[in-house]
């Protein structure tokens, strides 16, 4: 979240023209008033909330016209802390029950993978499968490779993929994934491996971006050289 400041309190002034109350004389035309909700709302970041959006107007105009408000500012910012921290407790624990299922179920998937012929567990518990093989030199722990790549969840949905950007990317193997790390080192250039990671080798229970948490990740990897 955001940090939180008095912005919250105030905002509520830009709701006031959606009202059916005459508009104070002086002010903004509505059009600009809308301009200036959609942009308080979008500073604030808060759109994981629903708002009561009369009282929202209410300690809008209660603080802004200097009158005395139903809360001091430090009683407001106590209520607005308690709500950040409802929500953040709400969000651990979807995620925590999402992280469970998607832990089973990937344990199952690897395990249903792991019996196909040409598939290799390494002790790690990284999978790959040798879709073709190269002749090229092998990468280090550290070096800079250029991939073709397109990552999936077990579901088949792909979350990432260069082929679809329409160019290969470069990156150091020591700042990716412990999955990639480990299973781009087995390549040779001119190899294009299958490889399943579980979620400890790749983004672990908290997820990132597209990537639920606790997911098994599956990516088809082509190296394409070794930059050096």
């Amino acid at each position: 979240m955001k940090k939180i400041t008095l912005l919250v309190l105030i905002s509520a002034l830009f709701f006031a023209a959606c009202g059916g109350e005459k508009p104070a004389e002086g002010a903004q035309d509505r059009d600009t008033s809308y301009a200036f909700g959609m942009f308080v709302a979008n500073q604030m970041g808060f759109f994981e909330f629903s708002f009561d959006y009369g009282a929202f107007m209410e300690g809008f105009r209660d603080f802004n016209e200097e009158r005395d408000t139903r809360l001091t500012p430090e009683e407001a910012m106590d209520k607005i802390n308690a709500a950040v921290t409802r929500l953040r407790a709400q969000e651990d624990e979807r995620m925590s029950l999402e992280g469970e299922q998607n832990l089973e179920e990937g344990e199952i998937f690897m395990a249903e993978n792991g019996a196909r012929s040409g598939v290799i567990t390494t002790a790690s518990g990284l999978q790959y499968e040798v879709l073709s093989q190269g002749s090229g030199a092998r990468p280090g722990p550290r070096d800079m490779v250029q991939v073709h790549y397109e990552g999936t969840l077990i579901d088949g949905s792909v979350f990432d993929s260069s082929y679809e950007r329409g160019e290969p990317i470069e990156f150091p193997l020591d700042g990716v994934i412990p999955g990639w790390s480990e299973g781009v080192q087995l390549m040779n250039v001119g190899s294009t491996f299958r490889f399943v990671i579980p979620p400890d080798l790749g983004y672990g229970p908290r997820g990132t971006g597209g990537i639920p948490p606790n997911s098994t990740l599956i990516f088809q990897v082509e190296l394409l050289s070794i930059i050096r």
